[in-house]
């Protein structure tokens, strides 16, 4: 395992990592597009994945292609000459999304890699396509704040999007900045109350890639179990789950505040459902004004909460072995 510092040495270094994120996209040289963009696929996984589910979550509602995520070793059947494939690995060694690339390079598309390194940079600058290249030496899932901007970029290079992302996520960063002890203080105290239960994210579909990313966190840096979903889905299914009484699990239920009406009454229901089966129903408001304002504050509370657990559980939150062992065996002849 790489020379880590301890995980909330990174945390704390967020508001940095997205400016640097901002800076290291403003001075990237892309090449000139091969041809009109008619589709997208955002393809990733892990810590390199989730700045996918923010993008595509920012921009469902406005932008004017289909943009697909892919969490997998291929590619959906209509890649062609008319994608264009965005791959993000930080190591540059994530086998799944370098199989991905290199079926995106046998079909055509084009191509944009992003990553620190590795195999993927190597297969950038063999076969001459783009790379955005980050800085080295930080665990994968702690450099989300400044990765998931370069995606933004590329989007904007190609004509699918303005640049408006870049006044907002400047703003984001600067309210997150005067945000960062109150959400150090409200994590602290919310994983007092959550140590030893399973922890159990619902939000809004708009922010279903905070909801993933609070879940990843509290599996990397805290160690434990728990799950995610999204509202209204949840409702057609889960909320039947709710029937019988687990003081074992606690609900946090993340609102963005801009939520339908309906849905902000299947929230209120949610928690009434699963408040019969246990104390422990948590609502967490998202401050802020604008997308990325309440997106960051709920990123940054999930990031310090999994750390504040792990801390009090006495557990190295930087520490990953089951999925070293994981790559290990897989390379295993």
């Amino acid at each position: 395992m790489d020379n880590y510092q301890s995980m909330d040495y990174y945390i704390e270094r967020s508001v940095e990592y997205v400016k640097q994120g901002l800076a290291i996209g403003r001075s990237f040289a892309f090449s000139a597009p091969k041809g009109v963009v008619k589709n997208v696929v955002l393809a990733g996984l892990g810590g390199s994945g989730i700045g996918a589910e923010l993008v595509h979550n920012y921009l469902e509602l406005t932008i004017k292609v289909p943009v697909v995520i892919s969490k997998d070793y291929f590619l959906p059947a209509f890649v062609n000459e008319d994608t264009l494939v965005i791959a993000c690995s930080y190591s540059g060694n994530t086998e799944e999304t370098l199989a991905a690339v290199s079926e995106a390079r046998h079909k055509n598309a084009q191509i944009l890699c992003i990553t620190s390194g590795g195999m993927l940079k190597a297969f950038a600058d063999e076969h001459q396509y783009d790379c955005i290249v980050l800085p080295s030496g930080i665990p994968p899932r702690a450099y989300v704040a400044g990765s998931f901007s370069q995606t933004l970029f590329a989007l904007q290079h190609f004509g699918l999007i303005n640049d408006a992302f870049i006044s907002e996520i400047e703003a984001a960063a600067d309210f997150l900045a005067a945000k960062e002890a109150a959400i150090k203080a409200k994590a602290e105290e919310l994983a007092k109350q959550v140590l030893g239960k399973i922890l159990v994210i619902y939000a809004d579909q708009r922010i279903g890639g905070v909801a993933t990313r609070w879940r990843q966190q509290l599996n990397e840096n805290g160690k434990a179990l728990g799950w995610e979903r999204t509202i209204p889905e949840m409702n057609h299914n889960e909320l039947v789950g709710w029937s019988e009484s687990n003081p074992n699990l606690a609900v946090v239920l993340l609102h963005m505040g801009t939520e339908l009406p309906n849905v902000k009454k299947r929230f209120a229901i949610t928690a009434e459902v699963a408040g019969n089966c246990t104390d422990a129903v948590y609502d967490i408001h998202a401050e802020g004004n604008t997308f990325f304002e309440k997106n960051f504050y709920l990123m940054l509370l999930g990031d310090w909460l999994s750390w504040y657990l792990a801390d009090m559980r006495g557990v190295d939150a930087v520490q990953v072995r089951v999925i070293n062992y994981l790559k290990a065996s897989l390379e295993a002849k």
